[in-house]
């Protein structure tokens, strides 16, 4: 912003400035960034000060008004999409609340089993149709506990059951378990992707915009993104 004044008007200029930087700081501590309503007075005090030999040009006021303008429409913006963003975050946290305690299905290789008698329902993906597909279920020591083969799939979502016992006939125990699905694709044996059930015990909320997270028993923190069912 350009100002055209003699030296008695910029030292009034300048002493009407400070004294609205003061009088900011003493509200914002801190802060020493010209704001809008230093820049109005520094206007005013502009238009109260010119030489009248000599006055502003008119040119130069509008640009300056101008720039005033955007000044104020880009705190106001801010304000607003500060506004927005507190109510993304209540919405969020309402949504967060009401997961807990729920049962989901999501993409993992995990399941917590606490009933083995209720046993286990979950999906695998496949990419193409497939021979050999083959489930292998492994207790949290790494030991393998059940082999399921599951023959020649199509393509697709495919629904699984495991009823929660070992290669022996007799129910595991409950705990944390690792399923691990592959199948033979045009001759190459592929690893599949797995969707299991799981409890949300508690909600992170995304920071500074980021993704909210699910705490879920047995396994951990998980993406919100990751989640393919929500149950009861």
């Amino acid at each position: 912003m350009s100002i055209n004044t003699d030296n008695s008007t910029s030292s009034s200029v300048l002493s009407s400035l400070n004294s609205g930087q003061k009088s900011s700081s003493s509200t914002d501590t801190g802060t020493s960034a010209l704001g809008k309503d230093s820049f109005l007075q520094l206007l005013v005090t502009q238009l109260n000060n010119q030489n009248p030999l000599d006055p502003q040009d008119n040119t130069q006021f509008v640009s300056q008004l101008a720039q005033f303008s955007s000044l104020e429409s880009m705190q106001n913006l801010d304000t607003t999409l500060g506004t927005f963003y507190s109510s993304f975050q209540s919405s969020q946290a309402l949504q967060a609340s009401s997961l807990v305690g729920r049962s989901v299905i999501v993409n993992s290789s995990k399941v917590q089993v606490d009933d083995p008698t209720a046993g286990v329902k979950g999906s695998l993906v496949m990419p193409s149709k497939g021979d050999g597909v083959t489930l292998k279920i492994y207790d949290d020591s790494g030991d393998l506990v059940r082999t399921v083969d599951m023959g020649t799939q199509k393509a697709g979502n495919i629904d699984f059951t495991w009823d929660g016992k070992d290669d022996s006939g007799e129910l595991v125990e409950a705990g944390t378990y690792t399923v691990k699905a592959s199948a033979t694709l045009d001759g190459t044996s592929t690893a599949l992707t797995t969707y299991l059930p799981a409890t949300v015990n508690s909600v992170t909320l995304g920071q500074n915009g980021g993704e909210m997270s699910l705490n879920l028993a047995g396994i951990g923190a998980v993406s919100a993104s990751s989640i393919q069912t929500i149950g009861k």
